[in-house]
């Protein structure tokens, strides 16, 4: 990380002005080193109790102002509060180790440990800061339901400082992390807004082309609008090879890389891939009336992300497809791939979408509704020139985005490292704040 960025991410002072205590000790445990030599050597169980949440499903809530907290943070609001204020929140089932912090009176739930001034004698928000530095998360030991022993947090060992010192630790931290933080918004803001404008570029590209200057015509289309007079517009059924066909309906039980990969909504990634994680494979034998080619697109036809798409390469190797999913194998001739991939991920496609589920009950598309996607269709050397543009324009917006998510991720690691450096005593902070 660079000098810059630790004075911006800090107290505008540079790294170099921070300073170690005095005198230190060993503290008797090899992996934790040295200790300022004033403090204590602790197990958690000595510093605080772990007080267990309590029972309260949804009906049993009544309307009001308290937040009802569960493992992974706020899940509702209740009446009645059972904590004091303020509140360290610790998730004991489900996302077991996550911490939460309320200000005011909460209600924490049977899948949470609580602390609050009745569960220790210390600074709660320096108990806080120490608290993310012990990796409660990597204690579970039950696989079936994940889960935090009370008894494994109570053996975690940590450094005490006097309370006086205690405060000025969590004062110092609580105003190097807000300017951390406020920085970390920032940068994600910036990337939502690169983001935007990669979506701003499809949807200007895709159903307008690239000249400002064109004659318009209306489509007739209430979803579509004005398109480029020259334009045609095509449904889906005719500007592919074959009928639309839909997957395997197979369940996805093999894990071997060496036979077609079987891809299924799942798979779909955010970034347009398949997701590592979630490799499931079929035997040649039942993949084969599904192998997928170069340029096919896949459309998620039910569940939550249907009318969903993904366009197979063949770097992907061999795959074939489930049955929850639609292909159309492009005629190029008549529609690129590449043109009608980015087609899906603009707003037409989307209004087209919301037009067909106004239309039916259940959110789902299937064959015969994606065989009358109406689809813009200029001529291929213009469709080659929008997907050039595109491809152009969003190679530049994703190295930003490269770069943001670059200081972010030093961003993220020197808040981590800030908090441990101090409450671990490496750093003394008493005159900082």
């Amino acid at each position: 990380m660079s000098a810059e960025l630790k004075q911006n991410a800090a107290t505008g002072a540079p790294a170099s002005c921070w300073k170690p205590y005095p005198a230190y000790r060993d503290s008797g445990v090899e992996w934790m080193g040295k200790v300022p030599e004033h403090w204590e050597v602790k197990k958690l169980k000595w510093v605080s109790n772990l007080i267990y949440g309590s029972s309260l499903s949804n009906d049993q809530r009544i309307e009001g102002k308290v937040p009802v907290y569960g493992s992974n943070g706020i899940i509702g609001y209740h009446n009645q509060a059972i904590s004091k204020k303020p509140c360290i929140i610790i998730g004991r089932k489900g996302s077991f180790g996550k911490i939460n912090y309320s200000n005011i009176e909460c209600f924490p739930i049977d899948t949470t440990y609580y602390i609050d001034e009745t569960a220790t004698k210390n600074d709660l928000l320096w108990l806080l800061y120490v608290l993310y530095t012990l990796n409660l998360d990597s204690l579970s030991k039950d696989s079936a339901v994940p889960g935090l022993s009370r008894e494994d947090a109570y053996d975690k060992v940590i450094f005490v400082p006097p309370i006086s010192e205690q405060r000025a630790i969590s004062l110092y931290l609580d105003d190097r992390t807000q300017k951390i933080d406020s920085l970390i918004e920032k940068k994600q803001k910036m990337i939502e807004l690169l983001k935007e404008e990669r979506a701003a570029v499809i949807n200007q590209a895709v159903p307008k082309g690239l000249d400002p200057d064109a004659q318009m015509k209306d489509s007739g289309i209430e979803w579509l609008g004005e398109v480029p007079e020259h334009w045609k517009i095509s449904k889906l059924k005719y500007v592919v090879k074959g009928k639309l066909e839909y997957g395997a309906n197979e369940s996805a039980e093999l894990e071997d890389i060496n036979l077609p990969r079987y891809i299924r909504i799942t798979d779909f990634g955010a970034d347009g891939k398949l997701k590592d994680d979630t490799f499931k494979s079929l035997p040649f034998e039942i993949a084969k009336d599904y192998i997928l080619q170069k340029g096919d697109i896949l459309f998620a036809r039910s569940g939550a992300t249907v009318g969903k798409t993904f366009q197979f390469k063949s770097y992907q190797g061999i795959a074939c497809f489930a049955g929850y999913l639609i292909k159309a194998s492009p005629d190029e001739n008549r529609v690129l791939s590449d043109y009608l991939y980015l087609f899906t991920k603009s707003n037409v496609y989307e209004n087209w979408k919301n037009n067909v589920f106004i239309q039916a009950t259940i959110q789902n598309i299937g064959a015969d509704k994606y065989n009358y996607l109406q689809i813009t269709t200029p001529s291929i050397e213009e469709q080659k020139s929008i997907v050039q543009f595109i491809e152009s324009e969003s190679a530049k917006i994703d190295s930003a985005v490269s770069i943001i998510e670059k200081e972010l991720l030093l961003l993220q690691e020197y808040r981590t490292a800030l908090i441990s450096e101090v409450v671990t005593g490496k750093i003394d902070v008493r005159e900082a704040t």
